[in-house]
């Protein structure tokens, strides 16, 4: 043995529907037409990049995508405890592998999915689990407070663990929100329990928590502000959350997504017209013109990049340039972070090193704040 036993269990189809703007990758059929429209798995990937950084542990795992796949990805040997009944993995079989895992005395389990995957495990493990879980996130949303921030995190809070250093263990809330409802733009979450996450501070995210909304006068000048820098005619992208749909609002654009990504031009008297609702990352990629792009950080959690938008894909990201990049906030919102940094996990780590630093936030009608932003 070369250190202590670790568990992992990989969602394969976790994240499937993100860049493809279906906000959810539950169900067969969501799954279907994700694929359609041309989205491709990610979670062995951002599995594999977790492996890469892990002490010299003992890793068990499932066969193939479900865990194997990312151990070769990353050149570590791994024991192979459970293979997934057929190639098309279900909820069923992350349920079985996390008690195939348990069996074979993990110490620790490292799981790679969104919400629906923490459910999975939590549902395998019993109504009072005690054995130390952690995330790495590959879903689309992620409002669980049991996920690392990024995959590099979950290797650091492992790492930590592994060495009996600074980590502590707390349990968590797993959240999950109802997929359909949120096509339908509405949001609907439910607590469905906590499981024993090791927590590092900073590197491990918080649950998602709702606000009060904004101040009335707030989404009025916080738009005009938007409407200044983008200027008519130009291209703008508006990110998820109540705060970005109420800036639509304001500059006469109602019908934008509260869930998704949109494409609006600006028109002169700094009102607006949607040319995309729930845009997909292929959508974005062909626009004729470099877009500016406006987004609100998660209450509570604080991410910018990589919780519900990874329709912005690394490269349009970096051919907006932190220039084009508008950050939207009130207050109070920056306030509820208690100066933890707004979060990046765009899946592109060379790129959230590049954005790291301090960022202009702008809170109003001429006024802004300066903001530390981190991977």
């Amino acid at each position: 043995m070369t250190g202590p036993l670790v568990g992992l269990v990989v969602n394969p189809v976790a994240g499937l529907g993100g860049r493809v703007g279906l906000k959810g990758s539950d169900g067969a059929d969501v799954q279907r037409r994700a694929r359609e429209l041309g989205a491709r798995p990610e979670a062995v990937l951002r599995a594999s990049l977790t492996l890469r950084h892990l002490p010299p542990v003992e890793l068990i795992t499932a066969a193939g995508p479900m865990g194997a796949d990312a151990a070769t990805a990353a050149g570590l040997p791994a024991r192979t405890v459970h293979r997934p009944a057929g190639p098309d993995t279900t909820a069923a079989d992350t349920r079985a592998a996390v008690r195939a895992l348990v069996a074979a005395g993990a110490r620790l389990l490292l799981f790679c999915g969104g919400d629906g995957t923490a459910r999975d495990v939590l549902d395998a493990l019993g109504p009072e689990p005690r054995l130390p879980v952690l995330g790495i996130p590959a879903g689309v949303k992620m409002h669980s407070a049991v996920f690392a921030v990024h995959p590099r995190a979950a290797a650091e809070v492992a790492t930590a663990w592994a060495a009996g250093r600074g980590v502590r263990l707390e349990p968590a809330e797993v959240v999950d929100r109802d997929e359909a409802a949120l096509r339908e733009g509405r949001v609907s979450a439910r607590l469905y329990g906590r499981l024993t996450v090791p927590v590092l501070p900073e590197r491990v995210q918080q649950r998602k928590t709702g606000s009060a909304g904004p101040d009335p006068a707030a989404p009025a000048g916080l738009a005009a502000e938007v409407a200044e820098r983008v200027g008519p005619d130009g291209l703008l992208v508006l990110g998820p959350g109540s705060t970005t749909h109420a800036v639509a609002t304001a500059l006469g654009a109602p019908h934008a997504s509260l869930t998704g990504v949109d494409l609006l031009r600006l028109r002169a008297g700094r009102t607006a017209r949607v040319l995309l609702r729930d845009a997909r990352a292929d959508q974005l990629r062909a626009l004729p013109a470099t877009p500016w792009i406006a987004l609100s950080p998660i209450g509570g959690q604080g991410f910018l990049l990589g919780r519900g938008n990874q329709q912005l894909t690394p490269g349009l990201l970096r051919a907006a340039g932190r220039e084009r990049l508008l950050v939207l906030a009130t207050e109070a919102k920056l306030a509820a972070l208690a100066g933890r940094p707004l979060l990046l996990d765009t899946g592109d780590p060379a790129l959230d090193d590049a954005l790291s630093g301090h960022v202009r936030v702008i809170t109003g009608r001429g006024s802004c704040a300066v903001y530390r932003l981190s991977a």
